[in-house]
C-alpha cells in the first residue's frame, strides 16, 4: 500500500511567544516492510533553526527554534510511505514464555524494556490480570495473542476517559481508555511478566463508514505495542483493534513508552494559556 500522511499540529497563544524550542518526531523510520520516500516539514513563523538527528532509539527528530515574536506555532509534516506485508515469526518462535523471560535477562540491549519507564510501572495488580493468558508452559506467541485480545475484548475505547497522566492502573480498574492507554497497559502486564515490550507510534488508515466519502484531517496518530520473541525479534501487537498491525498500521517510532515519542514537545517563553489543534490525514495511493 502507499500513503501520503499529512499531520498538522496548531498552536495558539493567548499571549505572544518570544522564543521555542521544539522536537518533533513526524517521519516514519524506514523499515523492511516501510518504505519512507518524499519527506516535508513546514513550520511557521520560520524557524531560525532546523536540524535533524536520529535519537537513542534510532528515531529521527526534527529539532527547531522560533526566535521570532508569535502567538500562533503550525507544525505540519507531509510523508509519502509504502508498506508491504510484514514478516510473520515462525512456529519455533513460539516457545516457552518462561524461557523469553529469561532470555531477556542476559541481553542488556533488552533490559531498558523490562524496567519501569515514566508511564509504565509493573505491579502485582497488573502480574494477575496478565496471568489467565501465560499459564505455565504455554508459548510466547500464543500467551500474547490471548492477552491481546482479553484487552480487545473486555475494554471499551473511551476518548473521554484518560489525559496523558493517567495512570495503567486506572486504566485496569476502569477497564476503559484509548489506544495509547491500551498499549501501555499491555506493557506493563507483559514487563510486570518479566517480558521485554516497547510501544510504538504511528498512524493507522482508518475507513470511513460504507457509502461516507473519507473527511480530510479526521485521522489520528496510534499506538501499539512490540514484544520480543528470542531468536526473531520484535513481534508488534494492537489491542485496540485485536489484531497484529499490518500495511495499515505505519511506524513512526518507537521507545520504551510514549514518553520517548511524542510527535511534538518543546519549551517557550511567553504564551500564557494555549489551544490545541490536531489534523491527521492517511491516504491513499494505491498499491
Amino acid at each position: 500500500m502507499r500513503y501520503r500522511v499529512c499531520h498538522t499540529t496548531r498552536y495558539e497563544y493567548a499571549a505572544p511567544v518570544s522564543l521555542c524550542h521544539n522536537e518533533a518526531r513526524l517521519t516514519p523510520r524506514p523499515l523492511a516492510w516501510q518504505e519512507v520516500g518524499e519527506t516535508a516539514l513546514e513550520v511557521s513563523p520560520n524557524p531560525s533553526v532546523l536540524q535533524s538527528r536520529r535519537d537513542f532509539f534510532g528515531n529521527e527528530v526534527s529539532f527547531f527554534s522560533v526566535q521570532e515574536l508569535h502567538q500562533v506555532l503550525q507544525v505540519t509534516a507531509s510523508t509519502e510511505v509504502e508498506t508491504r506485508p510484514r514478516p510473520s515469526p515462525p512456529a519455533s518462535a513460539n516457545r516457552d514464555w518462561q524461557q523469553a523471560v529469561r532470555h531477556a535477562r542476559g541481553k542488556p540491549a533488552l533490559r531498558q524494556f523490562q524496567l519501569d519507564s515514566p508511564f509504565v510501572a509493573r505491579h502485582a495488580a497488573l502480574a494477575r490480570f496478565a496471568t489467565p493468558s501465560f499459564p505455565v508452559g504455554r508459548g510466547l506467541l500464543d500467551a500474547v495473542n490471548d492477552l491481546n485480545q482479553r484487552l480487545f475484548d473486555t475494554f471499551a475505547y473511551d476518548p473521554e476517559f484518560s489525559t496523558l497522566a493517567t495512570p495503567v492502573l486506572d486504566v485496569l480498574h476502569a477497564r476503559r481508555g484509548v489506544c495509547q492507554d491500551f498499549a501501555h497497559l499491555m506493557i506493563a502486564c507483559l514487563r510486570s511478566l518479566g517480558l521485554a515490550a516497547r510501544y510504538v507510534s504511528g498512524y493507522l488508515e482508518t475507513l470511513p463508514p460504507p457509502g461516507q466519502p473519507r473527511l480530510v484531517g479526521a485521522d489520528a496518530s496510534h499506538a501499539w505495542l512490540g514484544v520480543y520473541l528470542p531468536t526473531w525479534g520484535w513481534l508488534e501487537l494492537d489491542p485496540t483493534n485485536g489484531t497484529w498491525p499490518d500495511e495499515r498500521h505505519l511506524v513512526l517510532g518507537w521507545g520504551r513508552d510514549y514518553g520517548d515519542v511524542p510527535p511534538l514537545k518543546g519549551v517557550m517563553n511567553g504564551g500564557g494559556s494555549h489551544q490545541l489543534a490536531v489534523a491527521v490525514d492517511v491516504e491513499p495511493l494505491g498499491a
